[in-house]
């Protein structure tokens, strides 16, 4: 018989006569003591994780789930837009210089692993474009990305964040809801959760879809996981705006008011009938919000309403079909947070493919692929940034630019791409509350790992919420017996990064 520290092991059979055991049952009894105990200590303390006593949940009326609701303390931004390169942009090719990786071109020097996540490693490969200082600060900025370089001095890099996976789909899960599995809400639900959004007429979330479909991660990226459905991103895009908003040919204006009252009433009588039901009120809300948007969509997606000179800005009138339909959505978003809608969400790159590119995933041919994704992205995004600059928008609006993880500093055995890198990568922040034209943390001498200062996801996360008003800590949604955060268990507010 086996036998552990307390002696003879016992078989299933023999744990009802061992629980009789005097001796036995007096150990295990002070020991659960003990651990009652120390929970308790722990709780006082505030040291558990998210315990009920520090959560912070909003009161929220399910009549009215997108009333807005006061913040935690007093925010630096009022609306956040989130910019997502799907796909894994190249740190070590736009925003994080390392002069190393022209010493090595070509060579493979000691500490470089001999398989990556897609298979054996080839040698050390300089940028495949150029770096040049840019404005005051003097930030290293590659020639990929010539528009953006331009708005530099407004941004604050962040160079060591690292995720703690290399596929994508959990990538895009881990980024956008703080958990690599499925079922989890998204930054933006976690947002309209706590602060319901000022403007009625229209969604509180919207995600602004690439031109060529939906991410990797589909509606993961926006959906509201175990939160109320109301608080769940609304897609759409200027190329593909609402569907089903208008009234059917052959249904009068008064006819349509009637049956909408109608409606309402049975609504609001099966409401009365199911009080605790909150996926009954998020659909009578969504309904409601969908009459509403009946006059509010076609006035925010009409961009013919927009002068020449913003759409020659934008560039949908020049370049590829893709540029100019994603430029288009960089227009919308500008629109929809002019009119309060509190998170914007807007997607570059998707996991379908069109023109033979579908995102920045680029394990062959960089230099083509990263060329092609970066025309389409680069004029329309940097346009964006520099009119919600000029409009004066950026006082209350955070920006948020971020992919999923980085990319290797050498090629793969092909010899033509670079691999995925969790281990360090680059994002930035831009206006409201961002300290503009500096740089935290940083990668190692090759853009391998963060080396000082590393960051995690959580730690982004948790300045996101902070910049909004939020403690991440306390925001909190109980399920299944946990006092759930976007943040887990984790995070910490990166405080160099704040003005």
């Amino acid at each position: 018989m086996k036998t552990h520290a307390h002696g003879p092991a016992l078989s299933p059979v023999h744990f009802g006569p061992r629980l009789l055991d005097r001796r036995d049952f007096l150990r295990t009894a002070g020991g659960l003591a003990g651990s009652v105990a120390l929970l308790r200590l722990l709780a006082a303390d505030n040291l558990l994780a998210a315990s009920a006593a520090g959560a912070v949940r909003p009161k929220i009326d399910p009549d009215r789930p997108y009333a807005p609701r006061p913040p935690h303390f007093e925010p630096k931004a009022k609306q956040v837009l989130v910019i997502f390169c799907v796909g894994a942009v190249s740190h070590v090719d736009t925003f994080d210089y390392k002069p190393d990786l022209f010493k090595y071109d070509g060579r493979k020097p000691p500490g470089i692993p001999a398989v990556t996540f897609e298979g054996p490693t080839g040698n050390i490969a300089q940028p495949r474009w150029a770096f040049k200082p840019r404005g005051r600060s003097g930030k290293m900025v590659s020639e990929l990305l010539p528009h953006l370089a331009e708005l530099a001095d407004d941004m604050c890099f962040i160079h060591s964040l690292t995720s703690s996976t290399s596929a994508h789909p959990q990538g895009e899960n881990f980024l956008n809801t703080g958990f690599t599995l499925e079922g989890f809400p998204s930054l933006g639900a976690w947002v309209t959760y706590a602060l319901g959004t000022e403007n009625q007429q229209l969604p509180a979330f919207v995600a602004i879809n690439d031109p060529r479909g939906k991410p990797r991660s589909g509606k993961n990226n926006w959906g509201s996981g175990f939160l109320p459905a109301a608080f769940q991103g609304t897609d759409f895009n200027a190329s593909r705006p609402l569907a089903n908003l208008g009234r059917p040919e052959g249904i009068s204006a008064a006819a349509d008011r009637r049956a909408k009252d109608l409606l309402d009433a049975f609504n609001a009588e099966h409401a009365r009938k199911f009080p605790g039901d909150t996926d009954l009120a998020a659909r009578i809300a969504s309904y409601e919000l969908a009459g509403r948007m009946q006059l509010s969509i076609p006035d925010v997606t009409d961009l013919k309403s927009e002068p020449e000179h913003v759409h020659r800005l934008y560039g949908t009138d020049s370049g590829t079909d893709l540029k100019k339909d994603y430029a288009r959505n960089c227009i919308l978003a500008r629109r929809l947070l002019e009119r309060g809608v509190r998170v914007v969400q807007l997607f570059n790159g998707s996991d379908a493919q069109a023109n033979g590119i579908s995102n920045w995933d680029s394990h062959a041919n960089i230099d083509t692929t990263h060329a092609m994704q970066a025309e389409i992205f680069d004029q329309p995004t940097a346009a964006l940034l520099a009119d919600l600059k000029q409009r004066g928008m950026l006082k209350d609006t955070l920006v948020v630019w971020c992919t999923e993880f980085g990319r290797m500093p050498f090629l793969q055995a092909n010899g033509t791409g670079r691999d995925h890198n969790p281990d360090a990568f680059t994002c930035f922040l831009m206006g409201a509350g961002v300290k503009a034209g500096t740089s935290f943390g940083a990668s190692d001498d090759f853009g391998f790992k963060a080396v000082q200062d590393p960051a995690t996801l959580y730690d982004f996360n948790a300045t996101i919420l902070h910049l909004l008003g939020l403690d991440h800590e306390r925001l909190t949604y109980y399920n299944n017996g946990i006092e759930r955060r976007l943040t887990s268990v984790h995070g910490h507010v990166l405080k160099p990064m704040l003005a």
